[in-house]
């Protein structure tokens, strides 16, 4: 995204639009992750488990496996099996999304796709089921991140899909997100996964990835609040700067039911920076789970957010926090986290 633009727009006064042919063009890795590889994924010690999913990934792109450790005349030990998918199964900034975005890049294809969960679904409704099984049919790679279960409906036209391209030939490799510390209670489960997929079960190896959110390493646990008259001086000199939006929380929360989510990241498009005034807490599942996708596009795009009101990371109240939906919101609480400190 460019911003060679300068001033201050609504983001309630914009209602994009996007052509299949777009959100076909728009399946790539996010700018944050154009430069991902393996060599730059940073393994924490303190967590084997990533420096194993890395080694592992490594083989599942071509890349063959570490030399092995010891001396000369010490028999390598033989690699696990390489199946035609791997399913990264972990907490919230763990590096998922960059492993993933490795994957992309590194492995050698003529075609390749990399998209969130609701970019493929947004796909199919866009296009129908059978244009986009067609569209995708010899396709090398699909990377599919934060893949979901939330959605019965959703999740079995993915499935569906998935079984049609792996036995054609399709590689696949796939995220999703798990709550850090929850000790399988309310998470995503990779078993689950695996059932709802039963055909292709034996094609997927799922790999556990463990560690601390990178996001949150370095700043508080609450997103940044700003006074009226610190946002109004913040949005008047970034605006000198960029193009920075600045609306009304309640008012465009409403105005995300009118936007496709499929659509978001055009609302976003061009932007230096984003500004929320008088958030609050949402109370309403629907208008919650659109501003969930809202913040993954504008995540994507690492475009700053200033608010005031009430603190981002307190949008989603404690009944949503223990719902069916939890890891969502514990995933855009995390990434509102890390965008208003920016």
């Amino acid at each position: 995204m460019t911003t060679t633009a300068a001033g201050i727009v609504h983001l309630t006064e914009r209602t994009p639009q996007v052509s299949g042919a777009e959100m076909v063009a728009a399946l790539v890795p996010p700018p944050q992750f154009d430069g991902a590889t393996f060599d730059s994924y940073r393994a924490d010690p303190a967590f084997p488990s990533q420096q194993e999913a890395k080694d592992l990934l490594m083989t599942f792109s071509g890349l063959g496996q570490p030399a092995a450790k010891g001396g000369f005349f010490r028999r390598a030990k033989k690699g696990p099996e390489v199946k035609p998918g791997v399913y990264l199964d972990g907490g919230f900034g763990v590096g998922k999304t960059h492993l993933l975005a490795s994957i992309y890049h590194a492995l050698p294809a003529r075609r390749k796709y990399f998209g969130s969960f609701i970019e493929y679904t947004a796909l199919v409704g866009a296009l129908g089921y059978q244009n986009t099984v067609e569209l995708f049919r010899g396709a090398d790679l699909l990377c599919i991140d934060e893949f979901e279960l939330d959605d019965p409906g959703d999740t079995m036209v993915m499935t569906r899909l998935l079984g049609e391209l792996v036995s054609g030939g399709t590689r696949m490799a796939a995220t999703s997100n798990t709550p850090p510390n929850a000790l399988g209670e309310g998470r995503f489960a990779a078993q689950d996964f695996l059932r709802e997929i039963h055909a292709m079960a034996a094609n997927f190896q799922t790999i556990r990835i463990d560690g601390t959110d990178y996001r949150q390493r370095a700043i508080d646990g609450h997103a940044a609040v700003l006074t009226p008259a610190e946002y109004e001086r913040t949005t008047m000199d970034a605006s000198t700067r960029g193009l920075v939006s600045d609306d009304a929380f309640p008012r465009f929360v409403e105005h995300l039911a009118h936007v496709h989510p499929s659509r978001y990241i055009r609302l976003i498009d061009g932007l230096a920076g984003i500004g929320l005034r008088d958030v609050v807490e949402l109370d309403d599942q629907s208008a919650a789970l659109r501003f969930v996708a809202f913040v993954d596009r504008a995540y994507d795009a690492q475009i700053p957010i200033r608010a005031t009101g009430t603190s981002l990371d307190l949008v989603f109240g404690e009944e949503m926090l223990h719902g069916g939906y939890r890891k969502k919101y514990l995933r855009a609480i995390s990434r509102l986290v890390a965008l208003t400190h920016e």
